[in-house]
């Protein structure tokens, strides 16, 4: 057991490490979004479009609009089996393995805005996004909506000050990586 904690404590520090060293690239991004905050469109574009992807409401519904046939069907399940394989892992075991607090918000946000109690790294609305839009746009022509869909997602998170940008980035690599398997193990035919 003491083995155990040792490792646990040196994982907790490593993890302070790594955040110490994106405060910069966060702040960064923070100041880039302030420009943005305030103005009514952005803010209620990047509002909406957090509050529409919780829970990956969104996405299932781009899935199953989808789902006009078998195999439009089979695509959404597969899409939606994703979402549900993504939220277990980003929402469990990897966001339990760190403690990073959300971003401070210095002022009252604007519009509705559910506040999550997970740690804030990675970013579940950026994970979620980047499995959709690379399982929905796999065989499409115009894959440019959901990835734009996606980006518009991830940054939302920033701008309503839920996740620092570092999250964001992460959470999209984390997405990517489990797009990657199921498209491996749940090949469309």
């Amino acid at each position: 057991m003491t083995r155990l904690k040792t490792a646990a404590a040196a994982f907790e520090g490593a993890a302070e490490q790594l955040f110490d060293r994106l405060r910069d690239r966060d702040e960064a991004a923070e100041r880039l979004f302030d420009r943005l905050r305030g103005n009514e469109l952005a803010d209620r574009a990047f509002y909406s479009a957090s509050e529409l992807a919780n829970f990956s409401l969104l996405w299932h519904a781009f899935a199953w609009a989808r789902a006009t046939s078998p195999r439009g069907r089979r695509q959404a399940l597969r899409v939606s089996t994703a979402l549900v394989v993504e939220s277990a892992l980003v929402n469990g075991p990897i966001k339990s393995a760190f403690n990073r607090s959300r971003p401070l918000a210095d002022c009252d946000h604007p519009h509705r805005l559910r506040q999550p109690i997970t740690s804030s790294f990675p970013s579940g609305h950026a994970s979620a996004a980047a499995v959709a839009a690379s399982l929905l746009s796999e065989s499409r022509r115009h894959r440019w909506p959901y990835w734009a869909a996606a980006w518009v997602v991830a940054a939302s998170r920033v701008h309503v000050r839920i996740h620092h940008a570092s999250d964001v980035v992460v959470g999209t690599l984390v997405g990517a990586a489990i797009a990657r398997l199921f498209k491996k193990i749940w090949p469309l035919r």
